[in-house]
């Protein structure tokens, strides 16, 4: 495709993903994965990339509504919620670190337990089990059933059914014994690696390394076959190199079409939604370095605690810290190089704020 510009890039990469509010199941099938993170500033980072592509969606809907939906909490490049269908290009999962044979022993009590309760809470399997406490990734110390819990769901030995107040309640997992053959391997593969090109799509060709890598937190027992997809991938994939840079994008869409027009609207965004996730390709459309502050001490913040970036039609021109008092949502605005002095701008971030306000409201 020649002819393609950055300006072309940055129109996709808004517009493709950005696309007309629909049902909760549809935007997540259309999604194909939804990053998820606990903070609530003012909501979770899934209901903040949900809320522009649900129609009349409300913070905690998907918490809500997850036990109807053919959808299911899991592990991809990180941890989020996908279409349950997904979960075949991964399962089961051979963890890269096998469990000994103390904690073996546990996870099989555990399964048993948790096949006679139908559902179990964290909380349960303590008080029967007593595990006590165990080291964490942070050096601090966790809930040794919680841990428990939380590596038998990622082997798929557990699902999460729902959550209880945020937090995860399990159930059995039931997998179907997957085809081992190297051909079938590497068509799971190669399924992985589309689904986080179409995810994040138009991509710098160091950022498609950098997700293909990150692959082997959602499938690490694929690792050699997903390397061997990336090859296949740059191959047929569409691509063009622009000021040093090349870009990927599948073959299928064309970054010029006038199909991928931007709205004439300002929208606050999740720190991980699929428009500014990627950080690399952040810079080169825009020009400027964002960064999610929350784990960094407040005295080196720039940016804020948990600013969402701010779009602006097709440009991400800045970031708003939002606070709530007294059910009143107030935005804490910072631009990357100055505000935007017309009336357009200030009418589109009075809409952006009320919609942020009835996505905030009680169901």
């Amino acid at each position: 495709m020649a002819g393609i510009t950055l300006d072309d890039l940055r129109r996709y990469a808004v517009a493709r993903t950005l696309f007309k509010p629909t049902t909760l199941g549809r935007a997540i099938d259309r999604l194909g994965f939804v990053q998820a993170d606990p903070i609530r500033a003012p909501a979770r980072a899934q209901d903040l990339t949900l809320r522009h592509r649900v129609l009349d969606y409300r913070a905690g809907d998907l918490e809500r509504r997850y036990t109807r939906l053919a959808v299911e909490e899991d592990c991809l490049v990180n941890y989020g919620f996908m279409p349950r269908r997904h979960l075949a290009l991964m399962h089961p999962r051979q963890a890269a670190k096998a469990w000994d044979a103390a904690t073996e022993e546990r996870a099989r009590q555990v399964l048993d337990f948790v096949r006679e309760r139908g559902r179990v809470h964290p909380r349960e399997v303590e008080a029967h089990f007593a595990h006590g406490r165990v080291r964490n990734y942070w050096g601090g110390t966790s809930n040794a059933a919680t841990q428990l819990l939380d590596g038998m769901h990622y082997r798929g030995l557990l699902r999460v059914a729902r959550r209880d107040s945020g937090t995860r309640v399990y159930a059995l997992a039931q997998h179907e014994a997957p085809d081992d053959s190297p051909t079938a391997s590497a068509r799971r593969a190669a399924a992985l690696v589309e689904l986080v090109v179409r995810k994040y799509a138009p991509l710098p060709a160091s950022s498609l390394v950098y997700l293909v890598r990150l692959l082997r937190y959602g499938a690490p027992h694929l690792q050699a076959h997903t390397q061997s997809a990336l090859q296949l991938a740059r191959e047929q994939l569409a691509s063009q190199r622009i000021d040093g840079t090349t870009w990927y994008w599948p073959a299928d869409e064309n970054p010029a079409s006038r199909r991928w027009a931007v709205r004439d609207q300002l929208r606050l965004l999740a720190p991980f939604d699929p428009i500014v996730w990627d950080r690399r390709r952040f810079a080169l459309l825009w020009g400027w370095t964002y960064k999610f502050e929350a784990y960094t001490p407040a005295a080196q913040r720039h940016y804020g605690y948990y600013a969402l970036p701010l779009l602006w039609r097709d440009e991400v021109i800045g970031w708003a810290n939002v606070t709530s008092q007294a059910g009143t949502l107030t935005p804490a605005l910072g631009y990357a190089v100055e505000a935007p002095r017309d009336a357009a701008f200030r009418a589109a971030l009075e809409d952006e704020m009320q919609r942020m306000q009835l996505f905030m409201a009680a169901r």
